[in-house]
Formats: C-alpha cells, structure tokens, sequence
C-alpha cells in the first residue's frame, strides 16, 4: 500500500502553514473544539465579571413589595453609576436587617418633606400628593410616623408597596436609610417566584415597573 504524505505545505503568502492533501482530519476537530472550549470560557469568565462588577442577582423575601415583587423572585439589580431617584425600587442592607438586604421603593431624596394622611391613605411629597397605583392597598399602617419629616442629606426615604405589611422608613428602626446602604437598584425580574399553586407567572419575566 502507498504510504500517505503527512506533511505540511507553506502557504505562497507565507502567512501560515497549510496541511498537504491527504492530511488526517483529526486535527480540524481538535480545533474546532479548541474554539467551542474557549468560547464557552470566554462566555464563563465574561458572566462572572459581569456578576462582579455590573449586577447581582437576589431573591426577593417576604410580602412587604407584593405585588409588584413576590416572595421568591429572582431579581437583577446594579449599583453602576447609578444615583437614587423617587420611584425606584432599590435592594438597601441596613444594621437593623442584619445580613438579610431587603428591597423597598424611593419615595422620597434628600431635602425633599415627606407627610402621611393615614386615614385617606395618601403619601404627600413636598406637599403633593403622590400617584402610586403600584401600592397593594392604601397607606394606613403609620408604625412610628408622627407627622411631616424632611429627608436629611444623603439619605433616603424608603417603603414598601405593600403599605399594611411592610417594616421600612415609617418604623423608627430603620428610619431614614443611607445611600451608602443601597446595594442596587432593581431592574428587572429575571425568575418569577412561584404562586401557590407552585407555578411561575412568567409574563412577568423581564418587568418590575
């Protein structure tokens, strides 16, 4: 049997080396599976630095945003240049919360007054009133509020769209929140918890507002 040449031929342009006629196919599938190797850790690398430095993902706990949030969403936030404004829901870790974060609404930015009517249940914002069709119920649950507040510098004023079920800055504990506190603001819900019925509204996937 004629032996089969192996070897290796120069490209005329002499930019790289091709394999003569003949030569195994063996290696074309090392490298194309050399490629799908780097890319995936190319793509491993690129999710872990993004995971880092741009966003995290936590899970929401508890009733206090429903039903904007339920309990066991899986939800997407990023601190990256990012300056909190009235109407954004943020995940902030306060002492009073310990290790757990807990996701709440901007109601309120520094120097902005804040004021309660808990009888009608409307929240008041340097005397206007506020159009909040996210809330579960009106703001009757006034905790440790006692009247007109002004948000100090740096600070936020924080609550939940649950208003009768949410421990935030109404309660003299947690108070005015830090900026220096706030994780993130929450983009987007990536998993949507699961309902009693133990299934996953996915057309809220991708929304939180």
């Amino acid at each position: 049997m004629e032996n089969q040449d192996h070897s290796y031929k120069i490209d005329p342009s002499g930019a790289a080396q091709v394999p003569a006629a003949g030569a195994p196919k063996q290696d074309s599938g090392r490298m194309e599976l050399y490629d799908w190797v780097q890319c995936i850790i190319t793509a491993l690398v690129a999710g872990i630095l993004v995971f880092l430095f741009i966003g995290r993902v936590i899970g929401v706990i508890g009733p206090s945003m429903m039903m904007t949030l339920v309990q066991g969403d899986r939800i997407v936030t990023s601190n990256l240049f990012y300056e909190p404004e009235a109407g954004d829901i943020v995940v902030v870790q306060t002492d009073t919360f310990g290790s757990e974060p807990i996701v709440k609404r901007v109601i309120a930015t520094e120097g902005q007054t804040v004021d309660i009517d808990f009888v009608a249940g409307i929240v008041y914002v340097d005397g206007a009133a506020l159009d909040e069709p996210y809330t579960n119920s009106p703001t009757n649950l006034q905790e440790d509020f006692t009247g007109a507040v002004t948000v100090p510098e740096g600070c936020l004023f924080l609550m939940g769209d649950n208003r009768n079920s949410s421990t935030d800055s109404r309660d003299a504990s947690i108070g005015m929140v830090d900026t220096r506190c706030v994780i993130g603001k929450v983009y987007f819900v990536l998993i949507p918890g699961r309902g009693p019925d133990g299934s996953r509204d996915w057309s809220r996937f991708g929304s939180v507002y």
